[in-house]
């Protein structure tokens, strides 16, 4: 039998994080190391409640000295760079679920890349990964067709469109050889005139405590396709993330996809 996978929960004060120590505690292919939460958090040197593994680990602010085979960050853009940059330092695989990096963030995930491997996915829910790979075949399939995306989310949301939404949009694009950037139609208001050919359209919906919801509708002559994804719990993030970080863990340096998880899935499945 081999050994469990040594896994930091990195952003573990959070909805997600706080998902996935609650899912670690009843997973045996894992043994949590640490829990890491912001510095201030009141939270800091207590045991991790619900996880009995040896050690008991406690939550603590800093990454220092700790070892680890995978690293799962749900944090913010800044905390995760310096995660990313100590993971390469350390050669510990990371998964990441963090929104929002710049330009600058993105290059350092990049060089952590030549070091370790990483993961990074907008949303990581096993059903939004099969979706997109729905979305990019029907897409070059059908390229004729009209092509629009909506979205939903809790009241408390503060972007939009969402990312997943964004991904459905830039792998539909691709799919078809568009510049996302010149036919996402992001904003319709006023008088629009007729629908360009080729553009993708997009609808945001925030209201009440929606998890989220994303649908892809492609219209032809007479006939519609409406492929859809609901989220009814946030756990499903957190249990794509921990499959994630098995799939990760023994895999050489490089920048990796959710794609490729269900890739390997399916390859399993065959067998």
């Amino acid at each position: 039998m081999s050994s469990p996978i040594r896994i930091i929960v990195h952003g573990a004060a959070g909805r997600i994080g706080r998902s996935i120590l609650d899912l670690l505690h009843r997973d045996t292919r894992f043994v949590l190391t640490a829990a890491v939460v912001k510095p201030g958090s009141e939270l800091e040197g207590q045991p991790v409640a619900n996880v009995v593994v040896p050690g008991e680990p406690r939550y603590q602010t800093r990454l220092d000295d700790l070892d680890a085979d995978v690293l799962i960050d749900f944090s913010t853009p800044h905390a995760a760079v310096q995660a990313l940059q100590w993971c390469a330092s350390q050669q510990v695989r990371m998964v990441s679920g963090t929104t929002g990096f710049d330009q600058q963030a993105m290059q350092v995930m990049q060089q952590a890349c030549q070091s370790t491997a990483v993961l990074h996915a907008a949303n990581f829910s096993l059903g939004v990964a099969l979706l997109m790979r729905w979305v990019r075949e029907a897409a070059a399939a059908l390229p004729e067709w009209d092509l629009e995306i909506a979205e939903a989310h809790h009241a408390r949301k503060e972007d939009a469109p969402s990312g997943t939404a964004l991904a459905l949009g830039r792998v539909a694009a691709a799919a078809r050889g568009c510049d996302f950037e010149q036919c996402a139609d992001l904003v319709r208001q006023g008088h629009t005139g007729p629908r360009q050919p080729g553009h993708i359209g997009f609808a945001v919906t925030r209201a009440g405590d929606i998890v989220g919801e994303h649908s892809v509708l492609l219209v032809g002559r007479g006939e519609r396709l409406e492929l859809m994804h609901r989220a009814d719990s946030r756990s499903i993030f957190a249990r794509g993330a921990l499959v994630a970080a098995a799939w990760l863990s023994g895999r050489e340096s490089g920048r990796y996809e959710l794609e490729q998880v269900l890739q390997g899935m399916d390859s399993l499945q065959s067998r």
